[in-house]
């Protein structure tokens, strides 16, 4: 029986958040691309939305080294802030999304997960089955959680969607998607660079090539997390689950791709 695709949606920090600004958000942006979300649900696609801290929680995770853990005697109570700031983000996505009337529960990571080594171990995912079975959006977000290594660490959404595809993959075909402020991964920065060349795809025969492109110093600027997202989706290709990154500025490119229509972007699969 062929299985419900699944579209598990990224919106990144630095997309829907000034990340020169602390606790700025781009209302516009967000407000664009949740339009584009409620038209592609009214079209019968069944979501997961996830996105980035951007600007919100990066600056307090940054003074108490909360990637780091328990480090100092100011680890604790920095997690706590971290994931406060996490969560602010979070209420503002969602009162953006019930202005609108589409039906949507935020999902708290740290809540709900134990870590080792900032790779998550455990989560109880059945809310989140059930919220997509009655059709209300579960929306998740980069936080905090507890670490059995290190005390604590930082969960980004690409780790969180990881262990949910794989975990739903019984019951849906994922997909991932994620919208940010490129159209998906060049050779190195196109703004710095103009020879800079567009990778419409990575496979297992230039994967390597690119995390080269990613780790190198031309890389360093303008990809920053995208080194991290590459892995984390390359780790899903091998299990089936492809994904694309796109450019969330780009108006309708979300709503188009989640429509079957074809845009710019990098498609990473197995």
């Amino acid at each position: 029986m062929k299985k419900d695709r699944l579209f598990l949606v990224k919106l990144g920090g630095s997309l829907i958040t000034d990340k020169t600004k602390p606790y700025t958000p781009r209302i516009d942006v967000i407000r664009r691309l949740l339009g584009e979300i409620k038209e592609a649900i009214s079209m019968e696609r069944r979501l997961i939305l996830g996105h980035g801290g951007g600007s919100f929680p990066h600056v307090s995770a940054s003074k108490y080294h909360t990637y780091r853990g328990f480090v100092n005697e100011k680890s604790l109570y920095g997690m706590t802030v971290v994931h406060r700031d996490a969560s602010r983000l979070n209420s503002i996505i969602i009162e953006e999304l019930l202005e609108i009337d589409v039906p949507a529960l935020p999902i708290q990571p740290s809540s709900i997960t134990i870590a080792e080594d900032s790779r998550i171990i455990e989560m109880y995912i059945e809310p989140i089955k059930l919220l997509l079975g009655h059709n209300i959006l579960p929306v998740v977000y980069g936080d905090v959680a507890l670490d059995l290594e290190k005390g604590c660490c930082i969960l980004s959404t690409e780790e969180i969607f990881r262990f949910l595809s794989i975990k739903l993959k019984e019951e849906y075909d994922p997909y991932i998607v994620m919208c940010e402020v490129v159209d998906g991964i060049y050779s190195k920065d196109p703004i710095k660079y103009p020879d800079a060349e567009f990778i419409p795809r990575v496979t297992r025969d230039n994967y390597l090539e690119v995390k080269e492109y990613l780790s190198s110093s031309h890389g360093i600027d303008v990809t920053g997390g995208m080194l991290h997202k590459v892995e984390v989706l390359f780790e899903l290709a091998k299990e089936g689950i492809s994904s694309i990154i796109l450019n969330g500025l780009i108006q309708n490119n979300l709503k188009s791709f989640l429509e079957g229509k074809h845009v710019k972007g990098t498609i990473i699969q197995y």
